[in-house]
This record gives structure tokens, C-alpha cells and sequence, in this order.
């Protein structure tokens, strides 16, 4: 099983100007059912859109700025990947392996921000996400889904692995 270790948060580590952020007013949820535990993690099991994965692999096609237009489609289109989930509630955030060049490692969409930031080689992700680091460096997953207790990497076939947190 995956051990994942979280070193405490510096001063520095919180500093954004080694990074690229860019944020959007959060749109409004819609309206959807709560669903038991067993049923959420059937659905977040099932493998990913072709649309999906393309529109996360394409988070790097705008460089280090994104327009909140963009951005904002690209929210659209995760939401409608999960239809029947209250997806912001859910979902934390997405870590992938960023393309825009030295010094960039790995990039994250952060769901409960709408924040996008590209981190440098050995710059420091938000605790909560750092956990997917590795498996987004990994080279076998196209992205890492973050979520409370797990994290799902994403494949470019969009077939899921489950990666449960250890207690």
C-alpha cells in the first residue's frame, strides 16, 4: 500500500511567487442527491470521458496563464463528468505532471478555489495534494484526482486506480 509523507509547511511554502495562480469567483453547485459511501465510490471507480482526460491534459495549452473563460470551461466540463455527484464536495483537486518546461514539475486545479498554479521542482503542494505528487510524476497516469481519503489516478485510457490513504 501506498505510504504518503507529508512534511510540515513553511513560512516559504506559502509564498506565491514562485507560482503561477490564477482564480475565478466559485460557480454555484447544483442541486444534487447526497448518496450513500458504497454508491460514491462505484461511481468515482467508473473509467474517465475521452473529453474528460483530453480537457485536463490540455491544462498546459494555455502556459502558465489561463484565462478564467478557459478555466471556467474546463470546471464545465468536470462537472459534467460527475452529473450525479455534488462534485465540489467531493473532489478536492487534480495534480498532473506539467509540460510548460524547466522549471515546472507538476500543475493543480484546486476545486475549492477554482486555482490553477504550477509548481516549481521541489516547491511545495498544499499538504492535502502533495500526497499525489508522485503518482502525477509517475509517468503511467495522465492525472491524479485528490480526494479526502484517496486519490484515483487516471490512466490515458481514462481506466481508474484507487489509491486509499493509510489510516
Amino acid at each position: 500500500m501506498a505510504r504518503f509523507i507529508l512534511r510540515p509547511r513553511t513560512q516559504a511554502d506559502t509564498k506565491t511567487e514562485n507560482h503561477t495562480r490564477l482564480s475565478v469567483a466559485p460557480r454555484r453547485q447544483r442541486g444534487k442527491m447526497q448518496m450513500d459511501t458504497g454508491k460514491l465510490a462505484l461511481l468515482l471507480r467508473r473509467p474517465r470521458s475521452r473529453e474528460y482526460c483530453e480537457a485536463l491534459r490540455r491544462l498546459d495549452a494555455g502556459g502558465a496563464h489561463l484565462s478564467p473563460e478557459l478555466l471556467d470551461k474546463f470546471m464545465k466540463i468536470i462537472e459534467e463528468e460527475f452529473p450525479e455527484i455534488a462534485i465540489r464536495g467531493t473532489l478536492i483537486g487534480i495534480v498532473s505532471r506539467c509540460y510548460l518546461g524547466d522549471p515546472y514539475e507538476v500543475h493543480t486545479l484546486d476545486l475549492t478555489g477554482d486555482i490553477i498554479e504550477h509548481y516549481k521542482r521541489g516547491e511545495s503542494l498544499p499538504e492535502y495534494m502533495e500526497k499525489a505528487r508522485g503518482l502525477a510524476l509517475h509517468g503511467n497516469y495522465a492525472f491524479v484526482e485528490v480526494y479526502e481519503n484517496a486519490c484515483r489516478a487516471i490512466s490515458e485510457d481514462g481506466s481508474v486506480a484507487v489509491i486509499m490513504d493509510e489510516a
